[in-house]
């Protein structure tokens, strides 16, 4: 019998809708009574900020495709009109299910325990009067109503900003006008003489039209945003440098094709008519709200001190190798570098603190007077960055510092290209990336004099060299003083401020050079342990698996008796339990408080495994178009640190859900076991691990899991010095990224 043909589109699934698969996750958090009120609205908030960078960049690029007559079809067979008509009518039943539950049970729930989200008409006397005052003070001088009529132009709608449009009847005539809602002016207005009360300022703006428009006879108020394409694109052989391009594309943005219109349910057919005509929107691209449109500003109430209503807070903690103890025989002197070089060292966000790891290996750097070079490769960071601080004070103290910001980080473009002026302000040499090629690694390296020489110490990791986002998404970075790793990462900076990348490598695997042959090897080489009947696995822990190449490998793997888990966040086109193809791989996903991000691989390889963490998810972007750094993890301590996550995350049976060969997703439930949270597991390992100190070793934590391990443990498994191992066997998941990054990278 002849194998299946793993190339054949049945055997994928769509990109778009195995992302908005995840976002259907997101949604389910929200609408889950087992998380608290507050909880569930960080969901709903989280699914609206996802949803429009969806429709911005996914929809978005599909749109332009379908506008040049593109047919070519993706591997699951689907032409991108296709893709696009399939996509919106999959989004269409989630808003309305994100609508339905706000305003038929949270917010009265919300509203039960104090919290309320109040209309105009419900208010007293003095309140709307109070309320009227303070829209005349502060709100109506900022407001601009813009009129389209025979003397006015329709106006221009900015990407995702909320807008009231009013009809008005004068002399016979109908005028629309737009009233843009001030960004810049608080969403959730408080309610006079009340606490925890609020009236949206959409609904303040409305109530007070009378002043605003004195005098007109207003038929209709009803609110609207559109949202614009993000995939914009220049041609970049006109352009004298990457700053003129990100500069282009940022501005075209403003004006670029508007793909969805969000509309009050009861807006009368009047005005859509004017939106769609001069949006040059399409009646499919048009969205029914029958909640507020837009949940993002309901972020704001997770900030109240409602301890009851939400999760119990999370402070990252201290590294157990960076505490001080008075009995280690340490003293003052000891630095973050003499750690390092006793033994690499693996950190894990948001559960050790980044401030007292990558930002204190960094803030070292910069003021040791033995450092004599500091280099990072910056995706993203802080509006507010303390590593930027950093690599500005290390060169002010005369280090040699050079600087890779990728300008073309998706929706961050702006903010990095801030950086890049102040860093060349301070006389730093930045390289902005290529043209052809993102850079997304997430890489440091600080080149010190010591007494047997000079010598590298390098930090690898998932994340960006981002504080805030680091409280939120799960990463990890390895730093370690290996020469190899060093002498690699070398390479890798040379190639962003030289002219050509090095293709020889000892430990990294980069990409686009080395890493995805590397990756096919190893899964190749369980595929042949599994026909000598030696033992095969795999376990792989990324954001998104998308790559063709990959899932035929991953399916001819499967066919061989490798058994296979994939951890998978959001996007995956592999299809498991096929008969005959994938009957031996689960693919499963993590969805809870904080963001997954962190990547992670294992290869058994009959019993003497290969293990590594680093920037790329196995997308082709990230495997062909993008310059990742992925490192191997090879002392035994560590390893246990990466098994113990990967075995919370495959026996979680609150946060998980589990792919149905069909694309479909199912919520694992506890039934009548003891509930097994990743995120709780590990934040309960990380403060025992601070608790003990440099203590003794697994046991504990692997208690708070189960006694079957899932993943062969290394020969060292359990060895008495096993104190890195708790503090970085955390890994949980606050939504994207978000990204913050949602996510997205």
């Amino acid at each position: 019998m002849n194998d299946p043909d793993v190339t054949d589109p049945q055997y994928y699934l769509s990109r778009e809708l195995s992302e908005l698969a995840y976002q259907e996750r997101v949604l389910s958090e929200g609408t889950n009574d087992r998380n608290p009120p507050l909880e569930r609205l960080r969901f709903l908030a989280f699914f609206t900020k996802n949803t429009d960078e969806f429709f911005m960049k996914r929809v978005g690029g599909l749109t332009q495709q379908v506008t040049a007559g593109v047919t070519v079809t993706t591997p699951d067979g689907r032409t991108p009109s296709e893709q696009l008509d399939a996509v919106i009518e999959a989004a269409r039943p989630l808003f309305h299910r994100q609508d339905t539950y706000w305003q038929t049970e949270l917010k009265p729930e919300l509203a039960d325990v104090g919290i309320a989200i109040r209309e105009y008409d419900d208010l007293n006397g003095e309140q709307r009067d109070q309320l009227r005052t303070y829209f005349e003070e502060s709100v109506l001088p900022t407001l601009t109503p813009l009129a389209f009529d025979p003397a006015h132009q329709f106006p221009f709608i900015s990407n995702l900003s909320l807008s009231l449009a009013v009809l008005s009847a004068e002399t016979g005539d109908t005028t629309f006008t737009r009233i843009k809602i001030p960004p810049n002016q608080p969403r959730l207005v408080d309610v006079p003489d009340t606490s925890e009360q609020y009236i949206l300022i959409e609904n303040l703006i409305e109530a007070n039209l009378d002043m605003l428009l004195p005098g007109l006879d207003i038929r209709d108020v009803s609110k609207f945003r559109a949202t614009r394409n993000a995939e914009v694109r220049r041609n970049e052989e006109v352009a004298e440098d990457l700053v003129d391009i990100i500069e282009d594309v940022l501005e075209q943005r403003r004006f670029a094709t508007v793909l969805r219109l969000e509309v009050d349910a009861d807006m009368p057919d009047e005005s859509v008519s004017i939106l769609t005509e001069h949006l040059d929107v399409d009646d499919h691209e048009v969205f029914y709200r029958e909640g507020p449109i837009d949940y993002e500003d309901f972020f704001g109430l997770l900030e109240l001190e409602r301890p009851g209503l939400k999760l119990p807070s999370w402070t990252p903690q201290p590294h157990p190798r960076l505490l001080s103890k008075p009995d280690d025989n340490r003293n003052e002197t000891t630095t973050i570098f003499d750690e390092i070089r006793e033994d690499d060292i693996l950190v894990h966000h948001p559960y050790h603190a980044f401030e007292g790891t990558v930002q204190r290996f960094l803030d070292a750097a910069a003021s040791d007077p033995d450092v004599l070079a500091v280099k990072a490769a910056i995706y993203r960071t802080a509006s507010d960055s303390k590593v930027i601080q950093s690599l500005i004070d290390a060169a002010d103290n005369g280090k040699q510092v050079a600087v890779m910001v990728e300008l073309k980080a998706r929706f961050d473009e702006k903010n990095n290209l801030e950086w890049v002026r102040r860093l060349e302000e301070e006389g730093i040499h930045v390289a902005y990336g290529t043209v052809e090629l993102k850079t997304h690694t997430k890489t440091a390296l600080v080149v010190r004099r010591e007494e047997d020489g000079v010598q590298l110490y390098s930090h690898v990791g998932t994340g960006n060299y981002h504080s805030e986002t680091a409280k939120g998404y799960c990463d990890l970075g390895l730093l370690t003083a290996d020469r190899a790793v060093g002498q690699d990462l070398t390479k890798v900076f040379n190639f962003f401020t030289g002219p050509t990348l090095d293709e020889r490598f000892r430990k990294l695997l980069i990409a686009p050079v080395t890493m995805r042959e590397r990756f096919t090897e190893m899964v190749r080489r369980e595929a042949d342990h599994a026909r000598a009947g030696r033992r095969a696995r795999i376990v792989v822990k990324v954001n998104g698996l998308e790559d063709p190449k990959m899932v035929e490998e991953l399916y001819r793997a499967s066919m061989t008796g490798v058994e296979i888990d994939l951890i998978v966040r959001d996007i995956c086109r592999l299809r498991p339990g096929l008969k005959d193809v994938s009957e031996n791989i689960t693919v499963h996903s993590i969805v809870g408080r904080f963001l997954e991000h962190a990547r992670i691989f294992y290869f058994e390889n009959a019993g003497d495994p290969d293990w590594y963490i680093g920037s790329a998810d196995w997308m082709t972007r990230n495997l062909d178009h993008r310059v990742e750094a992925v490192t191997t993890v090879d002392a035994p301590r560590l390893r246990n640190q990466l098994r113990l996550v990967l075995e919370a995350s495959l026996t979680d049976n609150r946060r998980r859900w589990v792919m149905q060969s069909d694309g479909s997703y199912e919520h694992v439930t506890p039934d009548d076991e003891p509930v097994r949270d990743t995120q709780e597991i590990l934040m309960a390992a990380t403060d025992a691990a601070i608790k003990r100190g440099y203590g003794p070793g697994m046991d504990a934590n692997m208690d708070l899991i189960e006694e079957r391990l899932l993943i062969e443990p290394t020969s060292d498994a359990g060895v008495e010095d096993d104190r890195d191992l708790a503090a970085t066997t955390d890994d949980s998941d606050r939504d994207e990224e978000g990204h913050s990054d949602s996510g997205t990278e």
